[in-house]
């Protein structure tokens, strides 16, 4: 990977079991101890599941050298040695998979509370680029996720403003296999998409589509639609806006 830095943050790949450790440590922190969801393991307080071994894991280093981000990566060729993707326990991928060209997933995005605001997000996101590039991947796959609660309801509302939106053509279209029922009687002024989490809302300035209905996600209590990115429609410019630099001459 060419070198992507930001302020005093730089992205890399976890190379050691070591490494990658950091990177589960934190998935647990986010979104074990953080946001209540019932994965990992609380004995030694990190995350980790069946698919780790076939990912590449992406992390973001701070000055420091503590890890303050992180992301995993399956390409369809290790999919296919451990079983499939994550997200097909989710949503039927047959459209997806009969495309021509190759997809990779992403999944377990996480960014430390105490660099939300600042270009970690960013900088996940630019390497998540350059390796869809460099592969060459032609589709770039993974769970976009709301939170249901407090608000089942409004959760489902903001749900249906992002497939109104960004919904893809018939030939991305995925089924969930276990559906959330949409909210009736909802018109274009219910439903706020700007309150959707910061990631999902990335993903869409990034051009990505939702890939149709939601499916409940019950360890993280959450409604997860599929979000499926072309290679032709990566939004380059909306990361150059994010790292406040040309994202081209990162990647060249």
């Amino acid at each position: 990977m060419d070198d992507l830095r930001a302020q005093n943050l730089r992205v890399e790949f976890a190379k050691t079991a070591d490494e990658i450790a950091e990177a589960q440590r934190l998935r647990y922190q986010v979104f074990a101890r953080e946001l209540g969801a019932a994965i990992g393991d609380k004995d030694s307080q990190y995350d980790e599941d069946r698919f780790d071994p076939y990912c590449a894991h992406m992390v973001v280093r701070d000055e420091v050298d503590r890890v303050v981000a992180c992301s995993r990566i399956l390409t369809q060729e290790a999919a296919a040695r451990c079983g499939g993707f994550y997200s097909e326990a989710e949503f039927d991928l047959a459209p997806i998979l009969a495309l021509p060209g190759r997809v990779m997933e992403v999944g377990r995005i996480c960014v430390h509370t105490d660099y939300r605001r600042g270009p970690a997000i960013a900088l996940l996101l630019a390497g998540l680029a350059q390796f869809m590039e460099d592969g060459p991947h032609d589709y770039l796959i993974g769970c976009g996720s709301v939170p249901l609660n407090p608000d089942r309801t409004q959760a489902l509302r903001t749900v249906m403003a992002l497939i109104r939106r960004y919904g893809c053509p018939e030939p991305y279209r995925v089924t969930p296999r276990n559906p959330l029922p949409l909210v009736e009687h909802t018109n274009n002024d219910e439903g706020d998409e700007s309150a959707a989490p910061a990631l999902l809302r990335a993903y869409m300035r990034l051009g990505a589509y939702v890939g149709g209905a939601p499916c409940l996600d019950p360890a993280f209590d959450v409604a997860d639609v599929l979000i499926v990115l072309l290679r032709s429609r990566f939004n380059r410019r909306y990361l150059e806006r994010l790292l406040g630099r040309s994202y081209k001459q990162q990647v060249a």
